[in-house]
C-alpha cells in the first residue's frame, strides 16, 4: 500500500492567546511540527503539545523559525548563514528538552514560514539549516519543499529527508508555491484542497495556477493548523486519502 505522511504545524498558541484545535488535529495526523518560541509557542505550550503528541502516538519535530513573533515568522529578514545555523540549533535543543523529559525523541525538523521559503531557494541558508540538524542528530529527518534547495542540502549531508507538498496552497508552473501576498494563493475550499492532495499523493501531479499539470513527488503533505477550517479539512483529507488506498504514516515509521 502506498504511504503518505500527513503533517500539521501545531503548538502555535502563546500565553493566554489561543490558536488552533491541536488536540483534535493530533488524532488525524501522523507528524506534528511544534513551534519552538520564535514565531509562536512558549515553554508551557511546547510542553503541553509534546505531551499531547505522545498520547496520540504522533511523530514530532521542531518547527524552527526566524525570531518574529509579531509577524508569525512570515516576514523575511536579512540573516546570515551563521545566524540561521545558531537559531536552528537553539530551537531544536529547546524542543528536544521537552521531548526527552516526556520519555520520547524528536523525529524531524521543519523550517517555518519565511525561513522555509528562503531556504527553499537559497542554498547557503539551506546548508546552514542542514548543518545544524546534522550537528544535533544526523538521524533527524529534514522536511522541505519538494524539489527545493533545502532537500538538496539535506541529501548532501546524508540526512534523511521528506519532500513536502501542500494541500491548501496554490503552486506555480515551476513547482514553487504561489506567494501568500497574491489572491488565491491559499485554497480555502476543502473539497479543492482534498482533490489537490490526492492528486499529489496518489498520482504525483498538481495543477498549477496557470492550469498546467506539474509533476510533484512528495513524502509528506502539510496542513496548516492556524487555518479557520483546519480541523474540517484534516477530517475530510484523511478520509479521502484512505479511501484512495493511501496509508497515513510518518516517514520512517514501521
Amino acid at each position: 500500500m502506498k504511504r503518505i505522511d500527513l503533517n500539521c504545524d501545531l503548538g502555535e498558541s502563546f500565553g493566554a492567546w489561543h490558536m488552533g484545535e491541536d488536540e483534535a488535529l493530533l488524532a488525524l495526523i501522523s507528524s506534528a511540527n511544534i513551534a519552538c518560541g520564535f514565531h509562536a509557542g512558549d515553554p508551557t505550550i511546547m510542553r503541553r503539545t509534546v505531551a499531547m503528541a505522545v498520547t496520540h502516538g504522533v511523530a514530532m519535530g521542531a518547527h524552527v523559525s526566524l525570531p518574529d513573533l509579531q509577524g508569525f515568522g512570515r516576514r523575511e529578514m536579512n540573516v546570515s548563514a551563521d545566524e540561521v545555523y545558531a537559531m536552528t540549533l537553539y530551537q531544536i535543543g529547546a524542543l528536544h528538552a521537552f521531548a526527552q523529559a516526556a520519555g520520547t525523541r524528536l523525529s524531524h525538523v521543519k523550517p517555518h514560514g519565511a525561513l522555509y521559503n528562503m531556504a527553499a531557494r537559497d542554498r547557503v541558508l539551506a546548508d546552514a539549516i542542514a548543518r545544524a540538524v546534522h550537528a544535533f542528530d544526523p538521524q533527524l529527518r529534514l522536511f522541505g519543499l519538494a524539489g527545493s534547495a533545502l532537500i538538496d542540502a539535506g541529501k548532501a549531508l546524508g540526512l534523511p529527508v521528506a519532500a513536502e507538498a501542500f494541500a491548501d496552497r496554490r503552486y506555480l508552473a515551476d513547482g514553487s508555491l504561489q506567494s501568500r501576498r497574491e489572491a488565491g494563493a491559499v485554497i480555502d475550499d476543502a473539497s479543492k484542497a482534498t482533490a489537490q492532495a490526492i492528486g499529489i499523493a496518489r498520482d504525483g501531479l498538481v495543477q498549477a495556477a496557470n492550469g498546467l499539470q506539474v509533476r510533484l513527488q512528495a513524502d509528506t503533505l502539510c496542513l496548516h493548523g492556524d487555518g479557520t477550517h483546519a480541523l474540517s479539512l484534516a477530517q475530510q483529507l484523511r478520509t479521502a486519502l484512505e479511501a484512495a488506498g493511501l496509508h497515513i504514516a510518518a516517514p520512517g515509521a514501521a
